[in-house]
This record gives structure tokens, C-alpha cells and sequence, in this order.
């Protein structure tokens, strides 16, 4: 993390440009964290170049929803091929993907706005979810823009806000993932024993 966030302040005026490259391989499931490329976007506009700031701004959030068209569309042109590809396989295991679409088919909206919050690969597990199941285009860009809206936006304004204690920043960011991800799990597995349980109530009643 150190040498990705001296490289950046090394390459402070055309940052933008390799922030949203950056983003955009992260599409194609290349690992690289869009938390990462965003606080290091809002850092460097509240201190090495704040001439740029809406253009960090922009350039970060256009290359993470640009990004998640790109594992839409994944999706749903090759569905279930891409298990024959072994490095896609290892890094989005089938299991997970088809647990997160089930999620996503439930829940629909809600699953992708908290899901916008969780890294450890469920973001990309939601949009190539959503192109595998046929979701229309449209839908899909109203609502991934809505919450890539909300996310970065915040991430962003939180760096660019406390971006002196930008170290202590990614600590509790990552504490606030996991408590996001398992309120997140606690939630659904409510929701599925709530509806389970009103249907055995349900066919109790019936004589």
C-alpha cells in the first residue's frame, strides 16, 4: 500500500488518468481495490494537487461505473464459460457468485447498495450476478449508478475530510467493512428464517 500511495503522489498531475485506467482493469476482475484508488484520489486532492479535485473526483467515480458495466456485461455474454478460464475461476468461485445472485434476485436494490460497501470480491460477484441473469440494462444502470454514486461520494468526502490520518482511515474503513458485511449476512439470514417461518405459520392455519 505504501509504494501504491508513493507512486501516486510521485505521479500527482496525471493521477486521474491512472487512477481511471486503474479502475477500469479492476472491471475485467484484475485485483485492485476501488477503496484504494479512491482515498488515494480524495488524499491527493485535499493535499498535492486540490487544482484537481473534481477531476480526481470524477475520474474515480466514472472508472468504478464504467468498471461494474464492464462485469455486467462479462456476464452476461459469456455466463458460465467463464468457469473454464482457471484464473477467473480462483478468483470469483462459482459458489460465491451464484450465493450473491440469489441474494440479488431477493433483495434486488438493497442487495447492491450495502453490496457497494463490501470489497472482498462481492462487488463484481454482484454485477457479472446481474448480467448473468439477464437484468435489463437500463435497470441496471439506474440502480449501480445510484449506489456507486452514494459510496464514492462518501469515501471520498471521508478522505478528503481527515485526509491527515489517512493510515488510521483505511484501519477503521476496514472494520467498517467487516461490521457492513456480517450486518449484512445477520440481516439476510433473518430475512430468510422471518419468511420461513411465516410460511410454516401459514400451513398450520390451513385445515
Amino acid at each position: 500500500m505504501e509504494s501504491w500511495i508513493e507512486f501516486f503522489y510521485q505521479n500527482a498531475q496525471i493521477a486521474h488518468y491512472i487512477i481511471f485506467f486503474c479502475l477500469i482493469a479492476a472491471g475485467f476482475n484484475v485485483p485492485i481495490s476501488e477503496d484504494l484508488m479512491i482515498i488515494i484520489a480524495a488524499s491527493l486532492a485535499a493535499s498535492a494537487v486540490p487544482e484537481h479535485t473534481y477531476i480526481l473526483f470524477f475520474a474515480t467515480f466514472l472508472g468504478c461505473y464504467l468498471s461494474d458495466w464492464i462485469s455486467y456485461w462479462i456476464g452476461r455474454k459469456f455466463g458460465r464459460k467463464l468457469w473454464a478460464i482457471p484464473w477467473f475461476a480462483k478468483t470469483i468461485p462459482e459458489k460465491r457468485l451464484i450465493q450473491t445472485q440469489n441474494f440479488y434476485q431477493k433483495y434486488g436494490f438493497f442487495t447492491l447498495l450495502v453490496g457497494r460497501f463490501i470489497p472482498f470480491g462481492v462487488r463484481n460477484c454482484l454485477f457479472i450476478s446481474a448480467g448473468m441473469g439477464k437484468m435489463p440494462f437500463h435497470r441496471f444502470l439506474i440502480s449501480d449508478g445510484i449506489a456507486c454514486a452514494l459510496s464514492n461520494t462518501t469515501l471520498f468526502c471521508l478522505t478528503y475530510l481527515f485526509n491527515k490520518n489517512i493510515h488510521l482511515l483505511l484501519t477503521y474503513l476496514k472494520r467498517f467493512n467487516i461490521a457492513l458485511f456480517l450486518l449484512f449476512i445477520v440481516t439476510i439470514i433473518g430475512l430468510i428464517w422471518y419468511k420461513r417461518r411465516k410460511q410454516i405459520d401459514l400451513s398450520q392455519k390451513i385445515p
